[in-house]
């Protein structure tokens, strides 16, 4: 079924892989570590305080994201049960109206697992209002299955960042949170460095954001301790994301 919807939604397609000579410097001048990964892309580790992040540039692994893309992602130590999702507007009408051709008039009857999970979230949790979203509502979506966590979460400073946010509207950017990780992923065809800055000072806001919501929440932390780094890549040849 995931096949289908690539096909669908104009699936992914290899793009060349530039150099990473600008990309390593910037790195190691951060005191990030920094691995190439050839014919694919790269893999940066850093912190933000106690906070690992990790930013992977590489091909697409969503369907809705042509070519390569940016991802970064943040293991927060979260409930499992905590699920939010932040999109462009214009990505997820595109969703939205491409899911229903697809399971409602056509041969699909239900989404199973195979589904991305913000595409699934997108049908099954309910959307901030306007009035909730404020100046976000015109460019931003959001959905959660906790919306007082979500609404504490675009409460200041993330707001603004997503406010200012001065990517393209037809340039597919999802924010999200689940399974205790925080995760980012927009198209980017080319790894410029001060894109990839841009990009990582964006995701560290809502990194922030989120360890001061789970301070005033502490019941939505999980019990167990999440690690504080990857042995693996998100990139070929290991375990994706789902």
């Amino acid at each position: 079924m995931l096949e289908g919807i690539k096909r669908l939604l104009g699936g992914s397609a290899k793009a060349e892989v530039p150099e990473a000579d600008s990309v390593a410097p910037w790195a190691q001048s951060h005191q990030y570590g920094f691995r190439s990964v050839p014919n694919e892309g790269f893999v940066v580790d850093g912190r933000l305080g106690p906070t690992a992040w990790r930013m992977e540039w590489g091909p697409s692994q969503r369907p809705y994201i042509e070519g390569h893309e940016l991802r970064l992602r943040s293991e927060l130590g979260l409930g499992s049960e905590l699920q939010l999702l932040v999109m462009n507007r214009r990505l997820a009408e595109k969703i939205e109206k491409d899911m229903f051709d697809q399971f409602v008039e056509g041969v699909q009857t239900r989404i199973d697992n195979q589904t991305p999970p913000e595409m699934r979230w997108l049908v099954m949790f309910p959307k901030l209002h306007g009035s909730e979203m404020g100046a976000l509502k015109e460019r931003w979506v959001a959905l959660a299955s906790q919306q007082t966590w979500l609404r504490q979460w675009l409460q200041g400073p993330l707001a603004a960042a997503l406010a200012v946010q001065r990517s393209d509207d037809t340039l597919p950017v999802v924010l999200m949170v689940g399974r205790g990780r925080l995760m980012l992923r927009t198209a980017l065809p080319e790894a410029q460095v001060p894109l990839l800055q841009s990009w990582l000072r964006f995701f560290e806001t809502a990194i922030r954001e989120a360890r001061r919501v789970a301070n005033e929440n502490p019941e939505s932390l999980s019990p167990s301790q999440p690690p504080s780094v990857w042995h693996q890549s998100a990139l070929p040849g290991s375990e994706r994301d789902r």
